[in-house]
């Protein structure tokens, strides 16, 4: 069960419904939910996250290998509403089916692309050590350049951050569904 109550638009101060149209106007599908629901009960923290939110949609790193950062974050948290939201963006994205399934089982997937092996191992690297090795991080770097690799490592504590929140205030994800187990 949630721990933050629906958002009742009528009952929010004047800050809130600033950063409520904000994220209505920013965020895909111009809903209000999920993480962007919780953080609105402090609407400074909220708009600062929905600034950023908008910068990494405008990142120079290939969509694809964001929502794998994405997904290799949500999995380690066991974040499920982060989940639910970007496994189908990921597929949609480029990712292959059977390796967004593969990493929600908590396997090694089976990545053809270059690239997306150097995402998934950098990042989960970096979530489950909390470092990156200097062997890692010469590979990223040589591969994404400078602006690329800030993105990805930007991204993925960005993510956690979102995860963490979903975590710790329970955000249901629609009809109840747990995809990760």
């Amino acid at each position: 069960m949630a721990r933050v109550p629906e958002l009742e638009p009528e009952k929010l101060s004047a800050e809130q419904k600033r950063v409520y149209a904000e994220i209505q106007n920013r965020v895909r599908g111009g809903t209000v939910r999920g993480p962007f629901a919780a953080l609105l009960n402090a609407p400074n923290v909220a708009d600062a996250a929905v600034r950023l939110y908008s910068a990494f949609r405008d990142a120079k790193l290939e969509k694809r290998l964001f929502e794998l950062m994405i997904l290799v974050v949500a999995r380690n948290a066991s974040a499920q509403f982060e989940w639910f939201a970007h496994a189908p963006r990921a597929i949609e994205a480029g990712i292959s089916a059977e390796a967004v399934e593969a990493i929600r089982r908590h396997h090694t997937p089976n990545l053809t692309r270059e690239d997306e092996r150097l995402v998934y191992d950098t990042v989960l690297e970096l979530s489950v050590q909390k470092r990156l090795s200097q062997a890692s991080y010469d590979r990223a770097l040589a591969a994404l350049g400078m602006e690329q690799l800030v993105e990805l490592i930007a991204g993925a504590g960005f993510y956690t951050m979102i995860a963490l929140t979903l975590n710790a205030f329970d955000v249901p994800v629609p009809g109840g569904e747990r995809p990760l187990v």
